[in-house]
């Protein structure tokens, strides 16, 4: 990688993906600057030599201030969660938050930015492999998640063509692997089926990669990236099956053999939600996770591999560090 030096500013670095680009970065010798709220949980940034400036995707002045003399922006910051209460303010951080950076990454000059976007707004292909051309629309997402995720690309595709923004858009698969301190919904899965606690398992899948893989892939799109063009950062094509067996075999246990009906999740996730609205806490299964489910979510990430360089680690590794790391950390009891 030949991406010459600069202060790069990271959002999202004390989460999952944003702490692992901003680690991938410092390793490359630049310097890093993080957008933190004044009262996240700051411990993936433990041990980091990085500049925090407190502010928030809300805040348009605390952004304005954060991308000050930066040569480089990676937007990894969004709100994800599969079940809100208040869908609205998951708009106004994905989708508004964005605008309100991209523009005041243009007013301040920065040379490249790099958008993480998903592949939550990708197409799907049944019974198939998607990729970075697979057509999707507007009605095809479903949840909140996607729709502001799908919006907010919009918004970063609309700013290339229409103000010259110099970004190059992301698309991470499933990441997992180490730093998961929510963690997310599938850390979650990983560590329910860690401790035995899934029985069973339903006729889906996903594109598993390793959480550093997906780092790098940022920083080589950052020196390689075309702008305006999607990358998907995806690692291996698993079943749940298949991935819910490499857990049990990383921790000793019999593979859950239950395969569960479509038809059956539906109210089991109805009820998860409705306690949820009672008690204040996230359910284990929504009913837009259940609704994805119904779909093999398998991705192609040759597109990368070609032409970034980009070469994601094989999926039981990235499943063994993260047990490993959940284990380390007391996930796991």
């Amino acid at each position: 990688m030949t991406l010459p030096s600069g202060l790069c500013l990271v959002t999202g670095a004390t989460g999952f993906v944003g702490s692992a680009v901003a680690r991938v970065l410092l390793k490359a010798g630049h310097p890093v600057r993080v957008l933190a709220r004044p009262r996240s949980d700051r411990r993936n940034l433990k041990g980091l030599s990085v500049e925090i400036v407190q502010g928030s995707l809300e805040d348009a002045a605390s952004l304005a201030a954060a991308v000050a003399g930066c040569r480089y922006l990676f937007h990894v910051a969004a709100d994800y969660r599969l079940w809100v209460p208040d869908p609205g303010a998951m708009f106004r951080a994905n989708v508004e938050g964005t605008r309100e950076l991209m523009l005041a990454a243009l007013a301040a000059g920065v040379e490249r930015i790099v958008y993480t976007s998903s592949v939550a707004t990708l197409g799907i292909v049944s019974d198939g492999v998607a990729d970075e051309e697979t057509p999707s629309r507007a009605e095809d997402m479903i949840g909140p998640y996607k729709r502001s995720k799908f919006q907010a690309e919009a918004v970063v595709r609309d700013l290339v063509a229409e103000r010259s923004l110099p970004a190059v858009i992301v698309n991470p698969s499933t990441p997992i692997g180490p730093g998961d301190i929510k963690p997310t919904p599938t850390g979650r899965l990983i560590v329910e089926a860690a401790q035995g606690r899934v029985p069973g398992f339903v006729d889906t899948g996903l594109n598993v990669v390793h959480v550093e893989d997906v780092a790098l892939g940022h920083l080589l799109a950052a020196d390689a990236g075309e702008i305006g063009r999607r990358y998907i950062l995806g690692g291996e094509n698993m079943s749940l099956a298949e991935i819910l067996a490499e857990v049990a075999r990383q921790t000793g246990r019999r593979p859950p053999s239950i395969r569960i009906p479509y038809a059956a999740i539906l109210p089991i996730a109805a009820g998860a939600e409705a306690l949820a609205r009672l008690t204040g806490r996230e359910p284990f299964v929504t009913l837009d996770g259940a609704r994805m489910s119904k779909k093999k979510m398998f991705f192609s990430s040759a597109h990368a591999v070609r032409e970034l360089g980009y070469a994601p680690r094989p999926a039981p590794q990235a499943i063994a560090d993260a047990v490993a790391w959940f284990k380390a950390n007391g996930y796991l009891g």
